[in-house]
């Protein structure tokens, strides 16, 4: 393991733990033992909107917490990961891949002595702007609304504006940055450019973690739907990374921990080239094999549809709009005074699978004489 990222430990502060809140009980213990690359809550950058500290909670603990209690993240439970609306109880969703990933950066980010609450946070509220139909949806909503839309910028307008019957969830600038900048597509898992990298430690973990999770469970799932089989895996990537998705998420997490560093005061969150390397082997033969495969494929066509559908009908139909914002506990959205074709797109983005297919047959489906 490289020791160059663990801390210089500090030396204690004399303070009166009488008069200190819990809070800043933690705040302080932060000090003493996380590394110096690590972001302190208490060095928060802060919210968009000025509020009174938790005397108990450290701004991200706060955080993690508004996410959890989000509407947008009960959801995540009966959105689609892979596999369209399964009914296997074992198959993953979007929110065991969330879950997923928050304990995979939250272990990083201990084991490297950095910032868990911040680590854990951001992976919570990664993907709450995800669509139904998972990335299906994500296309459906390029080819209807925008060719721009992204649900990891949808995400973020989850808990800027969406959330809360509009008015959002107040997180902190290091919360809202880890979550526009954790989605990494086809492409590096650290991006080049500046500009995309998360500004924290802890954020370019959870993009580690991200990969590291769909990766590993997208697999299990598709050898346990039989759209692949094991024997079908590229076998360098068996060797290298293991043979079960514990071996595979153990090596990966221990690769990252033991591979990053600091060099000239840099801090560098990377992976030895022969993990990396077979992590995106696998990633490839995921795409080409099970992601783009016939049978996940046919499905998502068939969801486009309901998409597109729905985004007509709310566009041509004012009233059955409104209607939906408030069955969706958004109406409140409307005070910021968006096209409609906008808010069209919020509420689609923001439903559930299994809602936007009953909702598509109660209004285009005839009804049963009774």
């Amino acid at each position: 393991m490289n020791l160059s990222l663990l801390p210089q430990y500090r030396k204690r502060e004399k303070t009166d733990s009488a008069s200190e809140t819990i809070r800043e009980q933690f705040e302080n213990r932060e000090k003493r033992f996380m590394s110096p690359f690590g972001c302190l809550s208490s060095a928060s950058r802060g919210r968009e909107r000025a509020e009174t500290a938790c005397p108990v909670r450290t701004a991200f603990q706060c955080d993690r917490d508004r996410i959890v209690y989000s509407n947008a993240f009960r959801r995540l439970k009966y959105k689609t990961q892979v596999f369209l609306n399964p009914l296997g109880d074992v198959y993953r969703t979007r929110l065991t891949h969330t879950l997923e990933v928050a304990q995979m950066a939250r272990n990083i980010a201990r084991a490297m002595f950095l910032n868990e609450d911040l680590a854990e946070a951001i992976a919570l509220g990664h993907d709450l702007g995800h669509t139904p139909f998972g990335h299906g949806g994500e296309t459906a909503l390029k080819e209807i609304h925008s060719p721009n839309f992204r649900h990891n910028e949808q995400s973020l307008r989850v808990v800027e504006i969406l959330e809360s019957n509009g008015q959002g969830l107040n997180l902190t600038f290091e919360v809202r940055d880890g979550i526009l900048k954790h989605s990494k597509g086809f492409g590096k898992v650290l991006p080049e450019n500046e500009d995309k990298l998360p500004v924290t430690l802890e954020g370019r973990i959870v993009r580690f973690a991200d990969i590291m999770a769909y990766l590993n469970h997208d697999l299990d799932d598709a050898v346990r739907s039989g759209v692949i089989r094991e024997d079908q895996v590229p076998s360098v990537c068996l060797e290298v990374l293991g043979q079960t998705h514990s071996d595979r998420a153990t090596t990966m997490i221990h690769d990252l921990i033991a591979n990053s560093q600091a060099i000239q005061g840099e801090p560098l969150i990377g992976m030895s080239d022969r993990v990396y390397d077979a992590m995106l082997m696998l990633r490839r033969f995921l795409y080409k094999n099970v992601y783009r495969s016939p049978r996940v494929h046919n499905e998502f066509v068939k969801a486009k549809k309901i998409l597109s559908d729905l985004y007509r009908h709310f566009l041509d139909d004012e009233a059955a709009l409104q209607s939906e914002l408030t069955a969706m506990d958004m109406d409140g959205c409307n005070h910021h005074r968006y096209p409609k074709e906008r808010l069209v797109c919020d509420l689609l983005a923001s439903m559930t699978d299994r809602y936007a297919m009953a909702l598509y047959r109660r209004l285009f489906f005839p009804a049963p004489v009774v």
